[in-house]
């Protein structure tokens, strides 16, 4: 992985970067790391995992099929948005100075040797492996006769019904493709049943067939061989265009603009998004992928119809979408091993409870004390029996929660739906514009609606990201309120792939805040103060800041300084300058950032006592954790934060998040222990930025330390 990664061994001593200022005091460009191209370098350390020899053979499959899809946001997103800013005047907006066709140059060289990378992987690593376990992709020449008989009758029964072959002629012009469907471009000689003469005709493959076919085990000794449905079209693809001669059968998949648009003085959201999601489907083209035996004059003759130039060309060795490939095979020993969901001792026995009872409500715990979950090593149920306990209590008054991604099939909102058949205030604050989950949060929207609750959809402008529940609950002469604040999105499936936080709490003054976050999202009026939680986008930036300048202030004054902070993504340049301030002031500082990083660390002058590290391994890192040492060693109080909020400009300046305090010591300790220097001790997964912007993968030396190996032996298993 070394060569896609462009890297070389690291540098002894720190990068020196001159001038660090400019002529006016401010960081000069040089100190900051394009965001682009860091995003792509996080493709590539996931790409780099499908190489790992210490995951299991179908788990790197899997790391596999996620870089491809995660290229294709990349592309959908990211450079769809730089060729627009290019095609708009082609001027400098990012930190580092550079403009859209420079970075446009450069990821296209990036992208074109990573995905080359790519395709080597699967065709001499992953494939002849999976060979040798009998799981096979098998080729047309490949087939026996028997299972080409049966491939035969496949696509008579199953797959001709549903193709619609298009001529192209000047009654039937190129057809409006959808992005990233699979598609043929056929070559023909010959006249049609009209007399024409056709040359070339499209075949659009159907999205309701599956991509792989598995053959019938009477075919295979009960070995799990597969076919894909790009074979069987390609081998009967003659059948298509009865009297004529197909000359060629190539597939090939188009990548459009993605991102939706969306104007800040609409006057329904809703209606506004459904509009949008069809133009997403057709927007402005950016990437064309063809295989490698696809003609020059084919390829060019596509490219000149899109409008598209060679750089935006992509030949793979294989089939055009790889996410495709995946297939759910019964085969748990090539698989990383199944682990059981813990349930925090607090809350056992209570796994199954609904209906509080006595002795079994979770109202009981916590009016006594706040309660930690840690996914996916903690079971996402306490959240959901927390909601589906107060749906069916005559005691709850009312419920408020975000959504962000959830699912119309998610538990969370099924109970929410009953909570409000059950007669509770229920308001949902659905977040419609959660990117590539906006039709299903429309979906969501209208079923709660149907069921009684309030549904909004927060504040045009700012998306609302912020992860809140809060329950009204009368008890004996008082009201009492519960809630839950996560780092990560209300979504099951998400629980069992992502590393969150959520904490239970009673805490009258945290509990307070979060109904004042609500009435914002629902109501008008100025912002309410709060008492212990940050608020963006009105105090969680400029309370970082301040945290930050404390602990400058502690190191001037002669004492330490130390932060530690763990998110996805690190952009904001006024967050950015004030570590660098930090650095240079003599605080240590420890960046755990999952994938971008526009800071620069190890540099001399600038970032001395910066360090940044990645951890990429089976579990999506997503939590976010904000700490600060502020002098902890001569009675100062530490300060821990979990927050639904990366370090980006969008999430501190142009959304709804929320970061709240861990008041209590014990999930303190927890929290520091567990999600701070748990990961810095790794030495199996992590990577370590450096003052070039070079991600190099740490070499263990003596025993290996696997951060996330080691929470699941340490919460899993007790």
């Amino acid at each position: 992985m070394e060569s896609v990664l462009g890297q070389v061994p690291a540098p002894t001593g720190l990068t020196e970067i001159e001038p660090i200022f400019d002529a006016v005091g401010n960081f000069t460009p040089n100190c900051f790391i394009n965001r682009d191209l860091s995003t792509l370098r996080f493709q590539l350390r996931v790409l780099a995992q499908a190489t790992n020899p210490r995951h299991p053979l179908l788990e790197r499959m899997f790391f596999l099929t996620i870089f491809s899809s995660n290229m294709d946001e990349f592309f959908e997103i990211r450079v769809a948005g730089l060729l627009q800013k290019m095609k708009n005047g082609d001027k400098s907006s990012s930190l580092d100075g550079r403009k859209p066709s420079e970075l446009l140059a450069e990821i296209s060289q990036v992208a074109h040797r990573a995905v080359e990378e790519q395709y080597r992987i699967l065709n001499e690593d992953i494939l002849p492996e999976l060979a040798k376990h009998d799981i096979r992709y098998l080729k047309r020449h490949e087939l026996t006769p028997a299972q080409k008989a049966w491939m035969r009758e496949y696509f008579f029964n199953q797959v001709m019904p549903v193709l619609t072959p298009i001529s192209i002629d000047p009654a039937h012009p190129f057809p409006r493709l959808v992005n990233k469907s699979l598609n043929f471009i056929v070559s023909l000689e010959g006249k049609d049943a009209f007399g024409r003469d056709i040359n070339r005709a499209i075949v659009p493959a159907p999205r309701s067939l599956p991509r792989v076919i598995r053959l019938p085990d009477e075919l295979t000794g009960g070995k799990e061989h597969h076919v894909m449905l790009s074979a069987v079209i390609h081998e009967h693809v003659d059948e298509l265009f009865l009297g004529m001669k197909v000359t060629g059968c190539h597939q090939f998949r188009l990548t459009r603009n993605a991102d939706l648009a969306l104007a800040d003085d609409v006057d329904d959201i809703a209606k506004a998004l459904e509009g949008e999601l069809d133009n997403r489907r057709f927007g402005h083209k950016v990437r064309l992928e063809v295989t490698t035996n696809c003609p020059k004059e084919t390829y060019e003759f596509l490219l000149e119809e899109f409008e598209l130039d060679e750089s935006q060309l992509y030949r793979v060795n294989g089939p055009v979408n790889l996410t495709r490939m995946l297939t759910n095979f019964a085969r748990p020993e090539l698989k990383f091993t199944p682990f059981t969901h813990a349930i925090p001792k607090a809350f056992r026995g209570m796994e199954n409870v609904r209906t509080a009872k006595d002795g079994a409500s979770m109202f009981d715990v916590l009016t006594q004390k706040d309660v930690l979950v840690h996914h996916p090593f903690h079971a996402f149920t306490p959240v959901v029996n927390l909601l589906w306990q107060a749906a069916n209590d005559p005691d709850v008054l009312a419920i408020k929660q975000t959504i962000y991604r959830s699912g119309t099939n998610s538990e969370i909102v099924q109970a929410l739906a009953a909570a409000a058949r059950n007669g509770k205030e229920v308001t949902a604050v659905i977040e419609l514009r959660a990117r590539f989950d906006e039709a299903s949060n429309i979906e969501v929207a209208n079923m709660l609606q149907e069921a009684g609750a309030v549904v909004v959809y927060g504040v045009v402008g700012y998306k609302t990201h912020a992860k809140l529940m809060l329950i009204v609950r009368r008890e004996a002469d008082k009201i009492r309120r519960y809630a839950h604040l996560g780092t990560g999105n209300y979504h099951a499936g998400n629980a069992k792939a992502y590393t969150d936080y959520g904490l239970f709490t009673a805490n009258e003054e945290i509990c307070e805040d979060v109904h004042g976050v609500f009435q914002q999202l629902t109501g008008m009026g100025r912002p309410m103060p709060s008492h212990k939680i940050l608020h963006a986008p009105f105090t969680l930036h400029d309370g970082l800041m301040q945290m930050i300048d404390d602990e400058i202030a502690h190191v001037k004054n002669g004492k330490k300084g130390r932060i530690i902070l763990k998110c996805n993504a690190i952009t904001e340049r006024k967050i950015i300058n004030k570590l660098y301030e930090a650095s240079q002031a003599g605080v240590k500082i420890d960046l755990i950032i999952r994938s971008i990083c526009c800071l620069r660390p190890q540099v001399k002058g600038l970032s001395e006592n910066i360090k940044v590290r990645s951890i990429v391994g089976r579990f999506l890192e997503h939590t976010r954790v904000y700490y600060f040492a502020n002098d902890v060693e001569n009675g100062g109080k530490e300060r821990l934060f979990c927050s639904s909020a990366d370090l980006m400009d969008r999430n501190l300046l142009h959304r709804v998040e929320v970061a709240f305090p861990i008041l209590d010591k014990k999930l303190f300790k927890k929290i520091y222990e567990d999600g701070l220097i748990n990961y810095l001790q790794d030495n199996m997964q992590a990577w370590e930025l450096d003052g070039r912007g070079e991600w190099n993968q740490v070499q263990a030396s003596g025993e290996i330390y696997n951060a996330q190996a080691v929470l699941l032996e340490k919460i899993c298993m007790n």
